[in-house]
């Protein structure tokens, strides 16, 4: 049994990106638009270390709320990895593969989530 919503999820790990400084944080909802995932979280960074470090911090995240990824791609290379949670796929990139595989293009109609910390007032 999931212990958090996976919009709650995404919203949770996209924070978690912007804090190791990932660029451009995204969070696409593909719900009935594809039958891949309900969710993916695409970030881009500057160092194969910048990478690693967000993958690591996102995988022990989701330990603490009682998920697990399915599989973890590309954490060697460190140019693009994905960390597949089934309802949330999280893609992070190095510039020039982000550009390259453009899924912020191919799925161009799918509705952003909003998930940037609202200040307290």
């Amino acid at each position: 049994m999931k212990s958090i919503a996976p919009e709650q999820f995404a919203v949770e790990l996209a924070r978690l990106a912007d804090d190791f400084k990932c660029d451009d944080v995204t969070v696409m909802d593909l719900r009935g638009r594809s039958t891949v995932a309900d969710f993916f979280l695409i970030a881009g960074g500057t160092s194969d270390r910048q990478l690693r470090g967000a993958a690591e911090a996102i995988r022990e995240y989701a330990r603490k709320v009682g998920e697990r990824p399915y599989s973890v791609t590309g954490f060697e290379a460190a140019t693009w990895i994905l960390v597949d949670f089934v309802d949330i796929v999280v893609h992070l990139f190095m510039p020039d593969q982000r550009r390259y595989y453009d899924l912020e293009l191919l799925w161009g109609d799918a509705p952003r989530l909003q998930w940037v910390r609202v200040a307290s007032a």
